[in-house]
Parts: C-alpha cells; structure tokens; sequence
C-alpha cells in the first residue's frame, strides 16, 4: 500500500481544498467577467449536482476542459458516477454525447468511422463513428490495444477524422472524457506519454463522504433512476453559444508576466525532481496557463493569479510526469511530489 512520505504535503487536504473551492461562487461585482455565458455555466453545475451528489471538483474541471477546448482523463473506482456525470452535463448544456465501451477487440474504425461499400451506388460511402459528437465517453479506454487508444489522437488534437485521404471535421465544441480503473491492471493497456499528454485533465474521483453518500442511497430510495435525468429535473440552462462566448471572455484574462514566469518555474522544477524520470513539457505549461486563465473567470476574475495557478497544477500536470521506479518502490505518490514543489516554488507577489 502506497505510504506518504515524511515531509510531503498532505495531498488530500490540498483534494478537500479543490473540492469545497469547485461550488458556485459568486462573482464581483466590479468584474467585467460576471456575464450572462459565466452565470450560464455555474448553473450547469447546479443542474448535474440534481443528478450527481459530491463531484463538484469533477464538474468544475470538465467546464474547464470545454472553455479551454480540451480533453479529461476520469480516474476512479466503478461506481463513483462517471458515466452518469458526463450524461448530466451533456443534457444540461445541450449538447450531443455518445458512449463508448473500450473493449480488446474494439477496432479503430469503430470510433472513428470506416468506408462502407454500398450496394446499390456500387461506391464506397463513409459511415461516421461514434467520435462524431460533442462528448464522446471513452469508457475503460485502458481496456483496449494501443492501435485503437491511438485511433482518438487525430479527433483529440485537430478535431478531425481523417480516413482515404480525405479529412472530416468534427463537431464543435469537441470534448473527450476518458475513464480508466486506477486499481485493476489485468487485461489493460496503460496509456503511452504521448496519449497521456494530450488530455488537458486528469479529474480523480473520490468515493463520497458519508453523507453524501446517505444522500445518494436516499434518493434512489425515493425513486430516482439514473436512466431518466428528466425525471431528476436536469434541464438544459446553457448551449453552445452560451460556450462560445465564455471562450471568447476566457480568452481576455489577463496574466501578468510574474505569474507566466511561476507555471515556466513550476513546470521546470518537475524536470528536476529527483523523484521523476519524466518531466512536464512546455505544452503542460500551456495547459497550466490556460487553465488558469478559465478557473480564474469561473471565479468572477479577468485576472489569474498564482492562487489559480496552484489551484489547476495537480490536475493539470499530474498524468504528464513519470515516477523513477524507485520512487515507486518507495510508495511515494505523484501528486506527494507535486505538492513538495509547488512548497518550494517562490510565489510572486
């Protein structure tokens, strides 16, 4: 069992910190941010917590990927509401999504789509796979060969399928919210670096605390089904126009060249741990600062701050450094390390 190293900072009192910090907040009023598209995407948070009781942090972190145009990687026990978080906020901000099940014989083909003879025209049509969506839901994407975990790279990084040479767009916006099982390894395929680098996100989710989870078992004692989220009141309150213009604002926060220096001074303090054999490269720094910059105008900020910074760092960089196996051995924890540099990092002021 993985022990925490004397001298680290307690990771899970910096989880409990993200939590409470992920509810709703109220803006200032002084802030040219407080726009109707920023009230519009809290209130997605208040219609899937309808149907998903204490993964405020997970919701928070998906709008973050949708301002930012990334993608999130899910990790988490089963049972814990994946499935049901990313079905919640689909309907919410009325956008299409489609599951996936990653299973070993699942083919490239079908996610992406494949060229179909049809009988009638003699010619070859292509028919469009499920990556043709808003939110396509990878589930178990470690449960499948690295031929089909590759078949996502193109769609993730140029929002575009590509099969005989001919590219097709996909839809706008474009999110992929991944799951994979951090506790059963047989029968899988981890992730390679490069896959892993191109999620914005990796969300852990945590199983509820008592009461939370008497609050779930009580509302399916009174009849709540989590096939119908009509049902359980989710409504739709925001739309792609609504997301389109959020990106636009989020676009204008302003970051000053301190705090551009401090996520340059984080991520190269990871290609010098000790502990790492595989550091952050510049493309984390940008999803650092890009996250940042969305935290920042969900809090009702044009401005980021070091705060937003270290708010994002755990969840940002996370999944894009590799432990030595001796740190392994040790018991020592990912995010242990994180935090001892982010301790260690002079903050500007």
């Amino acid at each position: 069992m993985s022990h925490q190293p004397e001298g680290y900072p307690d990771r899970h009192d910096y989880n409990n910190a993200w939590t409470q910090h992920s509810g709703v907040r109220e803006a200032d009023p002084s802030s040219p941010r407080n726009s109707e598209a920023r009230d519009a995407l809290l209130a997605v948070r208040a219609e899937v917590a309808k149907a998903v009781v204490g993964q405020d942090a997970t919701v928070s972190g998906l709008l973050i990927a949708l301002l930012c145009g990334g993608h999130v990687l899910l990790e988490g026990v089963p049972g814990v509401a994946k499935t049901l978080l990313v079905r919640a906020l689909s309907m919410a901000l009325r956008l299409d999504t489609k599951r996936v099940q990653f299973t070993p014989d699942l083919m490239p083909g079908d996610v992406t789509g494949s060229l179909v003879y049809d009988t009638h025209t003699a010619e070859f049509t292509f028919r469009e796979g499920p990556v043709f969506t808003n939110i396509l839901l990878a589930d178990e994407i470690n449960r499948t060969p690295p031929k089909t975990q590759a078949s996502l790279l193109e769609s993730m990084e140029e929002r575009q399928v590509s099969v005989d040479g001919v590219s097709r767009p996909l839809p706008s916006p474009f999110l992929v919210a991944a799951t994979q099982n951090p506790v059963e390894y047989e029968g899988t395929y981890p992730l390679p670096e490069a896959q892993l680098d191109r999620f914005l996100l990796k969300l852990a989710l945590p199983l509820p605390g008592r009461d939370e989870e008497i609050e779930v078992v009580r509302r399916h004692a009174f009849g709540f089904n989590p096939r119908d989220l009509a049902a359980a009141g989710v409504r739709a309150v925001a739309g792609a126009e609504e997301l389109e213009a959020a990106r636009d604002e989020v676009a204008a926060v302003r970051v000053e060249p301190e705090v551009l220096a401090y996520i340059v001074d984080i991520v190269r303090a990871t290609r010098a741990a000790p502990s790492f054999q595989l550091g952050v490269s510049p493309r984390g720094a940008t999803a650092l600062l890009n996250t940042s910059r969305a935290w920042a105008w969900l809090s009702g900020r044009n401005f980021a701050t070091p705060d937003d910074v270290k708010a994002l760092a755990l969840p940002c960089l996370r999944h894009r450094v590799g432990l030595r196996p001796e740190a392994q051995m040790d018991g020592v924890h990912v995010d242990d390390v994180l935090l001892s540099l982010l301790a260690t990092v002079p903050v500007p002021r």
